[in-house]
Order: C-alpha cells, then structure tokens, then sequence
C-alpha cells in the first residue's frame, strides 16, 4: 500500500508538469499574438506588411492551442490513465495475497478478483480462451 502511495504521488507530479504546459501553451499563444500585433501596429505606415503581420501574430495563437489541446492534454490524460491501472493492479495483488492467507476458497478468490476487471476485458479474455482451446488440441485435453 505504501509503494502504491509513493507510485501515485510519483505519477501526480508528472501530470501535474505536462497539465501546467497545457494550460499556459495557449496564453503563450495568446502572448505572441500580442507582441505580434504590437509590432503590426508599429508598421501601419506599410500597407504591404499588414497582412502578414497579422498572419504571423495569429499563428501564435494557433501554435499555443494546437500544442494544448492536441499535445499535452491527451498526454496528461494518457498518463493519468496508466497511473491508474497501475494502482489498480497492485491492489488486485494485494488483494488476492491477502485472500490466500486468510485461506479463503480459490473460487470465492477469483470471484473477488474478477470484480477488479471490467466486464468488457473478462468476456474478450475468456474469447480468447475459447480461440486458443479450437486452435490447439493439446490445451483441450489438459484442461479436460
């Protein structure tokens, strides 16, 4: 349980890093866009330039919004979302190391630990269990 604590705390301080770039990619944007305008402004005097100085100002924006919502938050949450499997797999060992030292039944054992995995990963597990017994005759007659 404490390696548990001290993986997600771990974990946490990583999110928390790529979470701080994704929320400050769009005010860098936004800040570039600024500076960009500013520099426009400087050069009204230059119809020609206009243009592209507003191009490359907006583009900042671009770049800072790109960077957040396609880059660093799906890593965040990628991230996010293996800490979490993680965590739930050290506990489903717990659990079950707990479970055969109270010397519970070995069917009351799994049933516990299959309440741990989601439904959706039991039925394509046992799928594949299925495939492998028509595959290879060997596995059939051991598991008779």
């Amino acid at each position: 349980e404490t390696e548990i604590y001290f993986i997600q705390t771990r974990h946490n301080q990583g999110q928390a890093v790529i979470n701080s770039m994704a929320q400050s990619a769009s005010a860098y944007g936004m800040i570039g866009t600024l500076i960009g305008l500013i520099i426009m402004l400087q050069n009204l005097d230059d119809i020609n330039s206009l243009g592209p100085a507003m191009a490359v100002a907006l583009v900042t924006t671009f770049y800072g919004v790109i960077l957040a919502n396609l880059i660093f938050t799906p890593i965040s949450k990628k991230l996010k979302a293996k800490s979490e499997a993680e965590a739930l797999q050290k506990e489903l060992y717990i659990e079950g190391l707990l479970s055969i030292q109270n010397g519970e039944n070995p069917r009351i054992i799994r049933d516990k630990l299959t309440s741990f995995i989601a439904r959706k990963e039991l039925r394509k597990e046992e799928k594949e269990k299925e495939r492998d017994h028509e595959l290879n005759p060997e596995v059939r007659e051991i598991t008779k």
